[in-house]
């Protein structure tokens, strides 16, 4: 059950348009930069989803965002906006997997929308825990960044193809995550992808082959360039590799202000401890920042 401050929509459609979803829940939040510290400066939320935490990371605040439900239901939408501004530094996470479960048949599937507006000179990190998607869900990530001069959005993450201990690997309905990200009122990158297992052979070579677990990094600012990458490039150049635990990986900046690194293996935590070392080395190349060490 939701409770009543979720916002409840009805809205019928053609069988052939997506539904609108039954529930949306809202989570906004300003964050400004007061003498040398990032503070909330507002917030305001509808259940499931709420900021559960913040605390000072010596000048950066961070968040920790929590969801009091299972997870994504059948027909839920999560819009989540944030407001960095000048020179204020976030960085963002969640307290654990983002759970989306079961759409079956042609039923509502699950969304989730972000939106974040940077700055000048403004920080945002969003490093959440991985993404899993039980047998039978549908879901929709769509993020949007929008970036002043000198900000810089980082942000990860990693998508499992189900509960692989319970024989779920790639059998979910759908999968369609979206990136625009923007400088200013122009669009530098667009990133569009769908999945959809019951019709596309996903195990051909040159898509995943006989890997499971797929994470990304993206990093944009116009102050990153050719060293940046290098940076990264390094870092992933001298990870351990883990006893049956291969790992595929890329680096390559993008068409404008911006870095993609895609990883790929066989385990969540494999492409997270990567990622995590991609992302200490733009940390320390870019904002010359240590890398974040701490228990949620």
């Amino acid at each position: 059950m939701r409770t009543a401050s979720s916002i409840i929509t009805t809205t019928m459609q053609p069988n052939n348009v997506t539904p609108e979803p039954l529930r949306v829940s809202e989570l906004q939040a300003s964050f400004r930069k007061r003498d040398a510290h990032t503070v909330l400066a507002a917030k305001y939320h509808t259940a499931p989803i709420k900021i559960a935490k913040t605390f000072p990371l010596g000048g950066p605040l961070g968040v920790i965002v929590m969801d009091v439900s299972p997870g994504l239901l059948a027909g839920d939408r999560y819009e989540m906006q944030w407001r960095i501004e000048e020179e204020a530094h976030v960085y963002l996470t969640n307290q654990s997997f983002t759970k989306v479960h079961p759409a079956s048949g042609e039923r509502h599937g699950a969304s989730m929308s972000q939106r974040f507006e940077l700055g000048a000179g403004a920080v945002a990190e969003w490093m959440p825990e991985p993404t899993m998607l039980y047998r039978d869900a549908a879901f929709v990530n769509e993020t949007e960044v929008r970036l002043a001069p000198g900000a810089v959005w980082m942000g990860a993450d990693v998508y499992c193809p189900g509960r692989t201990l319970r024989g779920e690997r790639f059998a979910y309905r759908e999968f369609r995550n979206k990136l625009h990200v923007y400088y200013g009122n122009d669009m530098i990158y667009a990133q569009h992808q769908r999945i959809l297992p019951a019709s596309q052979v996903l195990t051909a070579p040159g898509c995943m082959a006989d890997m499971t677990h797929t994470g990304v990094l993206y990093a944009f600012s116009d102050r990153i360039g050719a060293a940046e990458a290098e940076a990264v490039r390094e870092a992933l150049g001298g990870f351990p590799i883990r006893e049956g635990q291969p790992l595929t990986w890329g680096v390559s900046l993008t068409h404008k202000h911006g870095l993609a690194v895609m990883v790929a293996g066989y385990a969540a935590w494999t492409l997270q401890e990567a990622l995590t070392a991609a992302w200490s080395a733009l940390r320390m190349q870019l904002l010359r920042l240590q890398p974040l060490n701490f228990r949620k």
